[in-house]
C-alpha cells in the first residue's frame, strides 16, 4: 500500500464471533489509540445477508482499502454475495483476525500513518 490517503475498514465480527475476541478487541483499541480515521462495522457477513448498500460506499471511490476481517477469500465473496464489485487490483487489502495476530495488523493498518 502506498502512503496516498486510505480508508481502514474494521469488522468487529459480532455475530458469527470467528475472530477470537482478544485479537479484534487488541486490533480495535490500538486503531483508537492512533487516532487515525476509521469505519468500523458490527458484522460484514450480516450486511452482506442483508445486502447492507453502505458495502458499495466502502469500496466506491478509488482510494486504497484496508479491511480488518477475516479471510480474504471469504471477504471477497461477502461482497460479491451482497452485488457489490469487489476490485481485482491491489487497492484492496484484507487482513485476517482469524490467522494473524493483532500486532501483525496493527502494523500493517498504521504503516505511513505515523
Amino acid at each position: 500500500m502506498s502512503a496516498s490517503p486510505k480508508k481502514i475498514l474494521y469488522c468487529r465480527c459480532a455475530f458469527a464471533q470467528v475472530v477470537p475476541t482478544e485479537v479484534k478487541n487488541q486490533v480495535l483499541e490500538k486503531l483508537t489509540e492512533s487516532e487515525i480515521s476509521f469505519e468500523c462495522v458490527s458484522d460484514l457477513c450480516e450486511m452482506s445477508a442483508r445486502k447492507d448498500e453502505r458495502l458499495t460506499h466502502l469500496l466506491g471511490d478509488e482510494e486504497p482499502v484496508q479491511i480488518a476481517a477475516c479471510y480474504p477469500r471469504a471477504v471477497r465473496w461477502l461482497f460479491h454475495a451482497a452485488g457489490v464489485p469487489f476490485p481485482e487490483d491491489d487497492r484492496v487489502e484484507v487482513l485476517n483476525m482469524r490467522e494473524q495476530d493483532a500486532e501483525t495488523i496493527v502494523d500493517k493498518l498504521l504503516k505511513d500513518e505515523n
